[in-house]
């Protein structure tokens, strides 16, 4: 993801994918205002947003998605910024961002402050994901168990 700048080297704006996320975040926030609005309708939102994804970001995200139903299932379904992820009282606790959508070389594993996954002054927030398999699939589960916990 490149940020544009001027001839001087000078941040001018958000680039077009950042626009587009927060473009799909403010009809997300419309969507949740309206009366009626169902977890079933988060949840068909999320799968909708998975199988929009590049087949290799689409079997992490549907594995996250079953680590998270299956070790967490007290977190509810959403999208976030159009990306998959999972929230306690409507407040997001991770998140899956695919690499695709903003150009990056990995997919990421995020958590977000309802999260507590503290460890004393430093700690990550997200994790570059290439692959899942066994030792992924561990972490990932003890890292959801934690964050929900």
């Amino acid at each position: 993801m490149t940020t544009p700048t001027d001839k001087t080297g000078q941040h001018t704006g958000f680039t077009a994918a950042e626009r587009a996320a927060m473009k799909e975040r403010a009809a997300e926030l419309k969507a949740e205002g309206r009366k009626g609005a169902r977890k079933a309708d988060d949840l068909e939102a999320l799968l909708a947003k998975v199988a929009e994804m590049p087949d290799a970001e689409r079997v992490m995200a549907e594995r996250v998605h079953a680590i998270v139903t299956r070790v967490a299932p007290q977190l509810d379904p959403k999208t976030w910024y159009g990306m998959p992820a999972w929230a306690r009282d409507g407040k997001v606790v991770c998140f899956f961002k695919p690499g695709s959508k903003f150009g990056a070389r990995y997919s990421n594993l995020g958590f977000n402050d309802p999260a507590h996954l503290d460890d004393g002054d430093m700690w990550p927030t997200e994790y570059a994901l290439l692959r899942i398999g066994a030792d992924e699939t561990a972490r990932i589960e003890e890292l959801v168990a934690r964050a929900a916990g």
